[in-house]
């Protein structure tokens, strides 16, 4: 008996050795595979570039945003030319806290703490709105600071001992405020209205914060509306990376159950009035 290539005279080649000689023979590039390579690579450079534009544009418009500190106002937590990361997004899902490190717009309340020279033509505007916008440069109506009261505290500087209080429980700041600095240079009695927010500086000698303000519309307090996001990490430079937690004092028991429960009292003081004159009424009527 003989075989099918016997037949034919000649001897057939394995499947295998097909498969290697047509493999061997697809993967030969072609004379201008590379210079094709090259030329689609820097044609697609530039929309590689406008999408990562776009997408780090998205991203600081609507979650983070990076934040380049221009002065001394919160030494030695943060130094002059530091970059911080804001988050956008947490005061979505928390109410903004006391001690939180907070950035918000001035832009019709407060003036700068420095001042910027105006770009002298429109190619340096351009380059001056990216750079604010990647916290490469300072935003001049831009604020950094700590929140000390929010809507609702009374806060006061100083007790006996020299320490702001708020809502009557003393704050301990000796953790973040500048080595040598008292809590505040100044007297101030304020009743923090809802919807605002009192804020300082935690190099207390040169931060023009609330209590330079006082005369303003607020009392010197800010508008919640205005704050763009928390501080929660500085990123530049590298040998001072870290995060930006709420100082401990701002956790005492006392002072949150007495900031927390200021609704719910001014509630209970209106609805007990209320449910006796209802009783007196019922009383008569019968």
């Amino acid at each position: 008996m003989t075989s099918e290539s016997q037949e034919y005279g000649a001897a057939r080649r394995p499947a295998k050795d097909e498969v290697d000689v047509v493999a061997e023979e697809t993967q030969k590039p072609a004379k201008g595979d590379k210079k094709d390579k090259k030329g689609s690579f820097w044609k697609e450079l530039p929309v590689l570039v406008v999408v990562a534009l776009v997408l780090a544009l998205i991203i600081k418009t609507f979650v983070i945003q990076a934040f380049y500190i221009p002065s001394e106002s919160m030494e030695n937590t943060l130094l002059k030319n530091d970059r911080v990361l804001v988050n956008k997004l947490v005061y979505h899902t928390r109410d903004i806290e006391r001690g939180d490190v907070v950035v918000f717009s001035g832009v019709d309340s407060w003036d700068g703490e420095f001042q910027l020279e105006e770009p002298s033509n429109p190619v340096a505007a351009f380059f001056r709105w990216v750079g604010t916008a990647f916290g490469v440069v300072p935003g001049e109506k831009d604020y950094i600071k700590r929140v000390i009261g929010v809507g609702g505290d009374s806060v006061k500087c100083c007790d006996s001992k020299g320490r702001i209080t708020v809502n009557g429980v003393p704050i301990d700041e000796g953790g973040y405020l500048y080595p040598g600095n008292e809590p505040s240079d100044r007297f101030f009695d304020v009743k923090v209205p809802e919807g605002r927010l009192w804020v300082m500086g935690d190099h207390r000698l040169v931060s023009l914060d609330s209590r330079a303000h006082q005369g303003d519309p607020g009392g010197g307090s800010i508008p919640e509306s205005q704050v763009i996001g928390r501080a929660f990490v500085i990123v530049w430079p590298f040998n001072r990376a870290g995060t930006l937690p709420i100082p401990d004092t701002f956790a005492q028991p006392a002072l949150q159950a007495l900031g927390g429960s200021v609704p719910l009292v001014a509630g209970f003081a209106l609805a007990v009035p209320l449910v006796l004159v209802r009783r007196r009424l019922l009383v008569k009527k019968r």
